[in-house]
């Protein structure tokens, strides 16, 4: 098959590891692939210098943007035509709601045969207005017309798309977002590492990984850590990632008093972040909205317990009370609560992490993603070629 993979923007994050994961598969697997993006900026870092793949044929679109400007999306409608044209491609996969909706009106207008759709995190979501999500969903519907099939990375993203009829249930289906386990399997503590970031064998390390942007969910831990202190006092809490609001958060930290605390790595590469899983005890995931976070994937299989917030997809691979702990959104206290019961037992600790290994190494490695997103090119591709 010849396969084209379309997303807006080549980022450090769970959507454009996916994306890249399927499409090392395609390349093993012997199929022509092409990735067209936008242009890559801002703090979050550039995932394609991280992890290359020699053998893929990259198209960047200026145009191609995450902000909504009118007169460039039509002019990214036209290229990406010239682009699928040019090609003849088997199969359009986009990914994201900006790429994902310009990329299926011009792979519709172009007759592909096959044209699919990830659902990696919703374009609507309460957090934002009314207004905002009229559009958005509008043009959800839109695009969900020009497409053969519309894939979820969780359960709960398809109860969302049908309660906001977007398209029929029949039309979705859930392919959980697949990962390189390995390293995470086998992820022991790096004592250099931890003598890095000053962190003693004694330490209970509390970690976080996501970018330090809104709905993250930062400022609840931060509360949750003042909350803690007095009965962990040998605790510390790792945040991985970098954003906009590190000088934000960085202050609020030192105005509760809790500078001694934290720790900010800053924006770490992909391949390291085993090191720094395994210095966890447990990692929390507070974000408010996510398809379903893949840091919650990786520390599990790591063999470390998880508290998140019960939203989206979270509680498909959070199995309450076995592998961790799911909490109220926006709930600081919750969070505090389920810290001190982790940590006033390690043998609960223990056993949730040998559990929640057991459940995500196979669900949620790549090669099963693969495997379940070419099978479905091929009977929708069979399907194409019987009607034509």
């Amino acid at each position: 098959m010849k396969i084209c993979h379309v997303i807006t923007r080549m980022i450090v994050g769970g959507a454009q590891e996916n994306t890249l994961f399927t499409i090392k598969g395609h390349l093993e697997n012997g199929h022509e692939t092409v990735l067209v993006t936008g242009p890559t900026e801002g703090p979050e870092g550039r995932l394609l210098q991280h992890q290359k793949l020699p053998n893929l044929k990259v198209e960047v679109l200026e145009n191609l943007q995450r902000e909504i400007h009118w007169t460039s999306e039509f002019s990214t409608i036209k290229e990406l035509e010239r682009i699928f044209r040019r090609e003849s491609f088997d199969v359009v996969h986009t990914h994201s709601s900006k790429a994902g909706i310009l990329g299926r009106i011009a792979a519709k207008r172009c007759n592909i045969p096959v044209i699919v759709h990830t659902v990696h995190g919703q374009s609507f979501h309460q957090y934002q207005s009314n207004f905002k999500n009229r559009i958005f969903i509008m043009a959800e519907r839109f695009a969900a017309k020009r497409c053969h099939r519309i894939f979820a990375v969780a359960d709960a993203m398809i109860d969302q798309c049908v309660e906001a009829g977007i398209a029929p249930r029949t039309k979705y289906q859930t392919v959980y977002s697949g990962m390189d386990l390995e390293p995470y399997l086998n992820s022991p503590r790096d004592e250099e590492l931890a003598k890095e970031l000053n962190i003693s064998d004694d330490t209970f390390v509390v970690g976080k990984i996501a970018r330090l942007f809104e709905l993250k969910g930062h400022k609840y831990l931060i509360k949750a850590a003042a909350a803690v202190i007095e009965e962990i006092p040998n605790i510390k809490f790792l945040l991985i990632g970098d954003g906009i609001l590190r000088q934000e958060l960085s202050d609020q930290i030192e105005a509760a008093g809790l500078k001694d605390y934290f720790i900010f790595t800053g924006l770490v590469d992909p391949s390291e972040i085993p090191r720094y899983v395994g210095l966890m005890d447990v990692l929390v995931h507070l974000s408010l909205r996510e398809g379903l976070a893949r840091t919650l994937v990786q520390a599990m299989a790591a063999k470390v317990p998880v508290v998140s917030y019960k939203i989206d997809g979270a509680p498909e691979v959070v199995i309450d009370g076995e592998t961790g702990y799911l909490c109220a959104p926006e709930s600081d206290l919750a969070v505090s609560a389920a810290l001190v019961k982790l940590y006033k037992d390690p043998e609960t600790r223990k056993e949730m992490g040998i559990i929640g290994q057991d459940f995500v190494r196979i669900k949620w490695d790549w090669h099963t993603m693969v495997t379940q997103l070419e099978a479905a090119y091929e009977e929708l591709l069979e399907n194409s070629q019987r009607q034509n």
